[in-house]
């Protein structure tokens, strides 16, 4: 049984991971199994060339950081477990024991994360109640977003990036991503606000 369970390794999944990652030595995180579903397939990442993103050098591609993200995920919290090549197809349950079926495997865990892109249609079944025309995008475009309030869809289940309804610049996605995991990390500590920082000073 997974704590967490995050679907999706573009820019707000893994940024949501990496922040609970880093949070591996708070008390309340200490005994906390985390996960990522990492695959995709059809990111938006792929055909993305950055020059504007705060603290990436210009030039960068974005398959180039699909591919970092998951190796930086991976050297510095391995405890984290990845999971790839794997999609998603449906969620049941309610809130502390939802199933996440893939078109391999099926996992449980406590609370579902959502970070996949907002293309139409919308393919993990059990969610179709949620859907809506993103609000943040012209309508010719055709994409989709889960209703949600502050990033929680429903008791248990968190929608982040562009799914979230927000737009799609990286840095907005990372932000989302972030958020999330700072609520997480707030609910495991008891409601008591909580983030994580590195820091040089001793």
């Amino acid at each position: 049984m997974y704590d967490v369970l995050i679907i999706g390794g573009g820019v707000s999944g893994m940024s949501c991971a990496l922040i609970l990652g880093s949070a591996q030595n708070k008390p309340f995180v200490i005994d906390k199994k985390i996960g990522i579903i990492t695959h995709q397939k059809a990111s938006s990442l792929q055909d993305a060339l950055f020059n504007n993103a705060y603290g990436i050098p210009s030039g960068k591609l974005g398959s180039e950081l699909l591919t970092e993200s998951i190796d930086h995920l991976n050297q510095l919290y391995p405890h984290i477990d990845q999971i790839s090549g794997e999609k998603v197809m449906k969620i049941e349950g309610e809130a502390g024991n939802f199933t996440v079926i893939t078109n391999q495997n099926s996992y449980q865990t406590k609370i579902v994360v959502i970070g996949i892109g907002a293309g139409n249609p919308f393919t993990i079944e059990g969610l179709a109640e949620y859907v809506m025309p993103h609000q943040k995008v012209i309508p010719e475009k055709n994409r989709i977003q889960l209703k949600n309030i502050d990033h929680k869809v429903t008791e248990g289940i968190y929608v982040i990036g562009t799914l979230a309804g927000w737009r799609s610049q990286l840095a907005i996605a990372a932000v989302s991503g972030a958020a999330v995991a700072t609520d997480i990390l707030t609910l495991w500590n008891n409601g008591v606000h909580a983030q994580v920082h590195d820091s040089i000073r001793k």
